[in-house]
């Protein structure tokens, strides 16, 4: 087959494709161009998802009926003045939309800028101009989308269910929303109103972008702000609460210079922020904005500009890394207010006729007259040599223990609510902080053991372990070979002396099998760390004294990563008076 040029009208069926993939990709450009135009109202109604209509209006700066015209032509733009492709501050191309869009649709645009008498129309049906003329309109432009891929049948054929579609609409109007406080959005689908959020005050900033985010998003008091600068870079929003992690990355909103992204690079740095903090299958909220100089990042690696690349890739990395960290930790231990909620909402009143349940084994005894009351199988056993602390109002963020649960979960009480902590996860947190501290300083301390303990392995396992004894050895612990299939251990980590050396040395074997990947020396120790952890912290079904369960408590309060494990699960809960009133009725 010869080499042909194209018709125009394919070219710009192609072009569209690349730019418009489904509704929500027409409605993004749409509001974008109105976001560049200055807009401070943008009201966007759609019908049928989309396919039936698109109408994005807005209060802009408006165009002349000339720049009408060569705004839905291929290549032309009003936001590149000095033709530069490295230095674009502006959402996108009007003319790479519009134009795009007329080709695959029916596209009325109206238009009138600030002091001119009256507006203009201008239809184009399929790429060519149907028709154009005077309209009576406010200043600002509408743009009308009609029968969007109506000839394009194929485009249609692999469209989402009208639900998903519309749902990627309300995603995409949502993000560019919480980048834009300052400006009154509203989006309507076949009559509903879906979004209706009012322009904030001040402009962009953190007080305008909370209350924005409390408009758009729920689960809102489970994040905590963001706020870091490095040079020319610069880190701002909110970042969610471990505990209150989701399922899927659905909440994570991503921005480069107010431009939304859905950037691998950044979602990657966004979970090494989260790393030991959350378990792999879920996923941190976030709604996070990198600033940087145009010229340090490249918006045009996809035709719809959601990927970006960036000049110093590893210095945005670890400003992320960095923000999101310090801000969880600037924190300090804050159990999500979601989860004691939830708890909250899961347990119902028993019956009246309810048949009599167990109760479960506690530490510590109730008053006398309630230990009466209890049927003799059910009474717990006292331990005279302790009494319960009295009740200190507002001294301690966790409370004061009042009972240990199935050996496993303290009990407390704080001023305003009541605490729930799992003590074998909190407790192995604070081992391995304790353990980075003290690494931090030079050297985990050892604890030689009077008698070396000698750990049959494998030989594939053995050499595993033998490999990495340089390594283990900055951690405390001292390991050599015994012979082809065993080795001595002369000495652990300092924190967890009385672990089983045994136990702690076959399990490290495995770990080091699974971490056969390639992993930076600093990765490979946390993970290191995090299974040395595991083995000093107190079991569960340990009984724990009183003193024992307080001083778990103010080590917690005293260690902002506390509220997670190490694996991401939450330590601690907390039912406030007002959940536990809801459970009563009262």
């Amino acid at each position: 087959m010869p080499i042909r040029r194209l018709p125009p009208h394919l070219v710009d069926r192609i072009a569209a494709g690349e730019v418009v993939e489904r509704p929500a990709s027409a409605v993004k450009e749409l509001v974008e161009n109105a976001l560049d135009a200055g807009a401070r109202r943008i009201r966007v109604e759609v019908g049928e998802a989309g396919l039936g209509y698109i109408l994005v209006i807005d209060d802009g700066c408006g165009m002349a009926p000339d720049e009408m015209r060569l705004a839905v032509e291929r290549h032309a733009t009003s936001k590149l003045p000095d033709e530069d492709l490295s230095c674009i501050a502006s959402f996108g191309f009007r003319g790479e939309a519009l134009a795009a869009l007329a080709s695959v649709s029916r596209l009325t645009l109206e238009s009138r800028p600030a002091g001119a008498e009256a507006g203009w129309r201008l239809v184009v049906d399929s790429g060519a101009c149907v028709a154009e003329g005077p309209a009576g309109l406010p200043r600002g432009t509408r743009v009308r989308v009609d029968g969007l891929f109506a000839r394009v049948p194929a485009r249609r054929k692999f469209l989402k269910s009208p639900r998903t579609e519309t749902g990627a609409i309300v995603d995409a109007v949502r993000r560019l929303a919480l980048a834009s406080p300052e400006v009154a959005f509203t989006l309507v689908h076949d009559g509903r109103v879906l979004l209706d959020v009012p322009a904030e005050p001040g402009g962009f900033g953190p007080v305008a972008l909370l209350a924005r985010a409390r408009g758009l998003l729920a689960g809102i008091d489970d994040m905590v702000p963001v706020d870091l600068a490095r040079g020319p870079l610069r880190l701002g929003g909110l970042a969610g609460l471990p505990a209150a992690a989701r399922a899927t990355p659905e909440q994570q909103y991503l921005f480069v210079n107010r431009r939304p992204v859905r950037d691998r690079q950044l979602t990657g740095a966004l979970r090494g922020a989260y790393r030991d903090r959350l378990p792999a299958d879920r996923h941190a909220a976030a709604i996070l904005f990198l600033d940087l100089p145009p010229e340090a990042v490249d918006v045009n690696v996809h035709p719809a500009k959601t990927e970006v690349r960036f000049a110093a890739p590893e210095e945005v990395r670890g400003l992320i890394v960095a923000g999101v960290r310090q801000a969880l930790d600037a924190a300090g231990l804050v159990p999500a207010p979601s989860a004691g909620a939830a708890l909250a909402a899961a347990f119902a009143p028993l019956p009246a006729s309810a048949p009599g349940v167990a109760e479960p084994a506690l530490a510590y005894a109730p008053g006398p007259a309630l230990a009466m009351a209890l049927p003799p199988a059910a009474r717990p056993a006292p331990r005279p040599a302790e009494s319960l602390p009295a009740r200190e109002e507002g001294r301690f963020p966790l409370g004061l223990a009042r009972a240990q649960v199935a050996g496993t979960y303290i009990v407390a009480e704080a001023d305003d609510a009541l605490v729930l902590v799992d003590q074998h996860a909190a407790h192995e947190r604070l081992v391995l902080e304790a353990m980075r501290a003290a690494r931090a300083g030079g050297a985990v301390p050892a604890q030689a053991l009077l008698l070396p303990v000698a750990v049959p392995l494998p030989a594939d396992a053995a050499d595993r372990v033998t490999a990495a004894a340089p390594l283990l050895a900055t951690l405390g612990l001292d390991i050599e070979r015994l012979d082809g299939t065993s080795v001595m251990v002369r000495s652990l980590p300092a924190p967890l002396a009385g672990a089983d050396a045994a136990a702690l040395v076959r399990d490290l074997s495995d770990e080091l099998l699974a971490d056969g990947r390639p992993a930076s020396l600093e990765a490979r120790l946390d993970r290191v760390m995090a299974t040395l952890a595991c083995h000093g912290s107190v079991r569960a079904g340990r009984a724990l004294s009183v003193s024992e369960m307080n001083a778990l408590l103010r080590a917690m309060e005293a260690c902002p990563a506390a509220a997670t494990c190490n694996h991401g699960r939450p330590t601690v809960i907390r039912l406030a008076k007002a959940d536990l009133a809801r459970l009563f009725g009262r």
